[in-house]
C-alpha cells in the first residue's frame, strides 16, 4: 500500500522555524516526485515546493523563496520541508504528494496521485 504521513506542524511566532517530515511507505522516494503543497482557510490548495525523483533538483514558489527548503533521506524514505523566517501568511495545512509514474516534480497538484492527510502550521504570536 502507498502511503505518505506528514509530521512536524505546530504553533510558532512569526520568524520562527519548523522542520516538516514526509515518511513514505510502499514505495521508495529517490524515484519518484514529491510535492508539499499548502492550503489555508477558504484558499485554494497551493504548490509550495518539489523535488525530483533520480537527479534531486527541487523548485520553490516565489512566495518561499530563500526561506523554504525541501530535502530528501534517502535512508529513511523521508522527505523535508525546513521552513525559515516563517510569517503569518505560512499558516495552512500543509500537505505532501508524490506522482508515481514520473520522477520529474510539478507544482500543479492535479499532477499527483498519491496524498499524505496533511499537518497544520500555525504562524501567530
Amino acid at each position: 500500500q502507498l502511503q505518505l504521513v506528514e509530521s512536524g506542524g505546530g504553533l510558532v511566532q512569526p520568524g520562527g522555524s519548523l522542520r516538516l517530515s514526509c515518511v513514505a511507505s510502499g514505495f521508495t522516494l529517490d524515484r519518484h516526485a514529491i510535492g508539499w503543497f499548502r492550503q489555508a482557510p477558504g484558499k485554494e490548495r497551493e504548490g509550495v515546493t518539489c523535488i525530483n525523483g533520480v537527479d534531486g533538483k527541487t523548485f520553490q514558489a516565489d512566495s518561499v523563496k530563500g526561506r523554504f527548503t525541501v530535502s530528501r533521506d534517502n535512508a529513511n524514505n523521508t522527505v523535508y520541508l525546513q521552513m525559515n523566517n516563517l510569517e503569518p501568511k505560512d499558516t495552512a495545512v500543509y500537505y505532501c504528494a508524490a506522482r508515481h509514474t514520473s520522477f520529474r516534480c510539478s507544482p500543479s497538484r492535479s499532477w499527483y496521485d498519491s496524498w499524505g492527510q496533511g499537518t497544520q502550521v500555525t504562524v501567530s504570536s
